[in-house]
């Protein structure tokens, strides 16, 4: 169907190719590497709200989503309830998953502002119970245990008493018999022990020959004393196959019973990593949310800095050349845009960049755009693009084109028809059982997989090429009859392939046409006449890849309202086509051909021109906003400089009042020697503070300048990194705080931060808590009971009389140990027990009033 040709022509799988290398386990892996296109809008935005959700916990939590331990047990669940017996391997996996799955839904449990997260995991069961009796039974190498059964556990120890008894006897014969043997060793060959016996010699050690060497000259002989036991040996591992087998059974039948419950967490296992490897690639890919517009609602069509998602992967894994985004603006009214431009320009990238942007959005990624990324949800993206050129099909370019384009026709009648049909079931859904109606809905849609939902063989539509232009009369949908299909179509090239005349008589006609049944159409060409058609219907427009004439190179940018030359001449000539020809064939154009691409590249000139001006406004207005913020600043240091000065002279006015008081203070004095100047002095004292106090502004106390204190969510600077980053967390105690800056996380010094206007950080002086004075524990008393006198006793028996005397010594807590001073071997033996005593906290040797070195103080825990 044309929907699967448009994924390949798109590139659909190698975007899911890569999808999938951001997958944790083969589930999701294997989920992202054939994801399904959502049949309706409200699927598409239920995916986008898990992968919103993982996005946020991918940056929220250190490590992320962890899908540590499980694995596809899908196989092994099948084969339980076919009645198999799973391998000790495979019911570790198992166990193995149902542990990392509870492990996932207790971290999603946790968090909050989750919920689409949280309804995935509700239901799942993780069979803790199940669990256990799995590691009960399996050991870690995969193996049943000796505790999976008493009854196992008593055949190995049978079993290792035989292996030891015939390795008994089998030594016994080496050492007896060694020159006999080519080698001193035992072996086996199947289940049986054997000696290299050298042939000449076989008669030295009777037996059953097993196994000869190639060259003949030894035989491999179980010797006849152990035949007997080797048989005892073999009935007893057969006991012990048996009932390992019968503990695997019965692990495998509990498997079996909950399967349906395991299916589900094995679906919601596999819809989460498939939602962390969506949110993850659209990390990577510095990608943004889409909201989906209603083309109802007269919304623009919005996609800023839009970057083609595969050449953002050659470039950064594949050492490719820079991207160079696109800008696309699509007005409501708009149901047709023709690009064009020379060869090579760019025109089909962009279509396939928009066509992978509009599937992207419908699976729940991230589109690579600037915010806000804007787009209708198509419920069809067609495509025809590339040659269909077929000599086993006798199809050429011009006859390879029309049958795709015959393909998206019938899609798009198919799809306007499903939309009315799918309504109308939605009506009765809405009326009757609206739960069973979903189930029902849902059963068709996974039967049908990802097959399309209109299976009709293109020998069912009788539409020969010959037939276009075809009037829209003969199409049996009418437009009253059937709203337009929500579909996207990209045609590259239309009407090539044939004549000029014809093929742009036909273009015209398949755009009007398309302009009536689809809701939007972008379309490449060569044609003239297609450059005209937005000035004859407002459901047109013009764009064209633009094509710098200075270095006759094209800049890949796409430009809109312009019409695009195609420039065929200047990169023949560019390519090194003869100048004579290139010449003649500007002869051969004509002047109004001449003429048009003038009016073209004049066009292109004032936009250039504009775009300039436009790019020197924006400069000179961040010149002006930096210079305002640099004035604001200044002028803020020159108001702080002037309350300074203000309030130095203020003080330097009150030090001239307080000496001039002072002078007065001495002229009172001697007055006051005086009988009657004294008086007068103090009234001329009160005066002079009257008039201080009347004509000096009390001096106002500076307040402390409230320094930088960033909160989360602020955009700080960090100087030394050169990095604008973003607050994760509040400064701790210790002055430190997480900030992240592109996709790395740091934790940063508040020293080493600013604000973006230049402020430093506030730094907080922690203060340090007054040391605690420990008072120095008492001296222990030395008496009889705590001490222990070993001089003259050998290492071993010293150790058990000191036993003795710890248990002892417990209730004092300290025991003295002389051992004398001698060579020091006692007192090494006695320091190494002591070490490794669990009864002892700490020893040391004695102070010299005490002994010295010849006594050990032991203190007890």
């Amino acid at each position: 169907m044309i929907q699967s040709e448009t994924l390949e022509l798109l590139e659909w799988p190698r975007l899911c190719q890569h999808l999938a290398t951001f997958a944790a386990t083969k589930l999701g892996a294997f989920a992202a590497r054939r994801l399904r296109l959502p049949e309706t809008q409200s699927e598409s935005l239920h995916l986008l709200a898990q992968t919103k959700e993982v996005y946020e916990l991918e940056n929220k939590l250190s490590s992320g989503l962890t899908f540590e331990g499980i694995q596809d047990i899908g196989e092994f669940l099948e084969r339980s309830e076919l009645q198999g017996i799973l391998s000790g391997q495979e019911l570790l996996a198992i166990a193995t998953t149902l542990a990392g799955m509870r492990r996932l839904r207790r971290l999603i449990d946790d968090q909050e502002d989750v919920p689409v997260l949280t309804q995935l995991v509700a239901d799942v069961r993780t069979y803790p119970e199940l669990e256990q009796e799995i590691n009960r039974c399996i050991d870690d190498r995969g193996d049943v245990a000796d505790r999976a059964s008493p009854k196992l556990g008593g055949i190995r120890s049978q079993i290792k008493s035989v292996r030891d008894r015939i390795y008994q006897i089998l030594q016994g014969i080496v050492q007896r018999q060694g020159n006999a043997l080519q080698q001193p060793l035992i072996t086996q060959r199947g289940d049986r022990f054997v000696l290299p016996v050298k042939a000449p010699q076989k008669s030295a050690i009777p037996g059953i020959v097993h196994d000869t060497s190639s060259t003949g000259s030894t035989l491999y002989v179980e010797p006849k004393s152990i035949i007997g036991l080797g048989n005892q040996l073999r009935i007893y591992q057969r006991q012990e196959q048996a009932e390992e087998e019968a503990v695997r059974r019965a692990l495998t039948e509990q498997v079996a019973t909950v399967k349906p419950d395991l299916e589900q967490l094995l679906v919601a296992a596999t819809k989460l990593d498939l939602a962390t490897a969506r949110a993850r690639y659209s990390l990577w890919l510095e990608a943004n949310p889409p909201r989906f517009i209603d083309p109802n609602d007269r919304e623009i069509i919005t996609l800023h800095q839009l970057r083609h998602p595969l050449l953002v992967w050659q470039q950064q894994h594949e050492q490719g050349t820079p991207v160079v985004p696109i800008n696309i603006q699509i007005q409501p009214q708009i149901r047709v845009v023709a690009i064009t431009g020379p060869n090579t320009g760019g025109k089909t990238v962009t279509l396939k960049t928009l066509g992978l942007a509009a599937l992207m959005a419908k699976v729940g990624l991230f589109v690579p755009a600037r915010e806000p990324v804007e787009l209708p949800w198509f419920e069809q993206v067609l495509a025809d693009i590339g040659d269909e050129q077929s000599l086993e099909q006798s199809l050429s370019t011009f006859s390879g084109h029309i049958r795709r384009i015959s393909r998206i026709i019938e899609a798009i009648g198919l799809g306007g028809r499903g939309d009315a049909e799918t309504r109308g079931r939605g009506e009765k859904r809405a009326g009757g059982a609206g739960g069973a109606g979903e189930e029902e809905e849902t059963r068709r849609i996974r039967e049908r997989g990802n097959s399309s939902p209109f299976p009709i063989p293109d020998s069912q539509f009788p539409i020969p090429n010959s037939q276009f232009p075809i009037p829209n009369s003969q199409f049996p949908i009418p437009n009253s009859q059937f709203p337009i299909p929500n579909s996207l179509v990209l045609l590259d090239e239309v009407g090539a392939g044939t004549d000029p005349a014809e093929g742009s008589a036909l273009a015209i006609a398949l755009l009007k046409y398309l302009a009536d049944h689809a809701q939007l159409t972008v379309a490449t060409t060569h044609y003239g006449e297609l450059k005209a058609l937005k000035y004859q219907d407002e459901r047109f427009e013009n764009a064209s890849v633009e094509f710098d004439d200075s270095t006759l190179q094209p800049t890949y940018r796409l430009l809109w309202g312009i019409p695009g030359r195609s420039n065929a001449l200047t990169i023949a000539q560019r390519l090194g086509l003869n100048p004579l020809i290139v010449d003649q064939a500007k002869t051969l154009v004509g002047s109004s051909s001449e003429d048009v691409n003038q009016v073209i590249a004049g066009l292109e000139a004032q936009r250039r021109r504009q775009e300039t001006k436009e790019q020197e406004a924006t400069g000179l207005l961040q010149q002006t906003e930096r210079l305002h913020q640099e004035v604001s600043d200044k002028a803020k240091l020159l108001q702080d400089r002037e309350r300074e000065l203000k309030l130095e002279q203020e003080k330097a006015v009150q030090k001239a009042i307080a000496q001039a008081k002072e002078e007065i203070a001495k002229i009172i004095r001697k007055l006051q020697q005086g009988p009657a100047s004294a008086q007068n002095a103090q009234k001329a004292t009160k005066a002079l503070e009257e008039i201080s106090q009347r004509h000096l502004p009390q001096v106002p106390k500076a307040k402390p300048k409230p320094g930088f204190r960033p909160q989360v969510g602020d955009r700080i600077r960090i100087p030394r990194l050169n990095q604008t980053a973003e607050v994760l967390t509040a400064p701790d105690d210790d002055g430190e705080l997480t900030v992240r800056f592109g996709l790395m996380k740091m934790t940063v010094p508040l020293r080493d931060v600013e604000s973006l206007d230049g402020q430093k950080a506030e730094i907080v002086v922690k203060k340090k808590a007054a040391p605690v004075v420990v008072p120095p524990p008492p001296t222990p008393v030395r008496t009889s009971k705590n001490t222990i006198d070993l001089r003259g006793s050998r290492v071993a028996d010293a150790e058990f009389e000191l036993e003795q005397a710890i248990g002892q010594a417990i209730s004092s807590g300290v025991l003295w140990i002389v051992h004398g001073k001698g060579t020091g071997k006692l007192r090494e033996g006695v320091h190494a027990f002591l070490a490794r005593h669990p009864l002892i906290s700490r020893f040391e040797l004695a102070g010299q009033s005490d002994g010295g070195s010849g006594v050990t103080v032991a203190y007890l825990k």
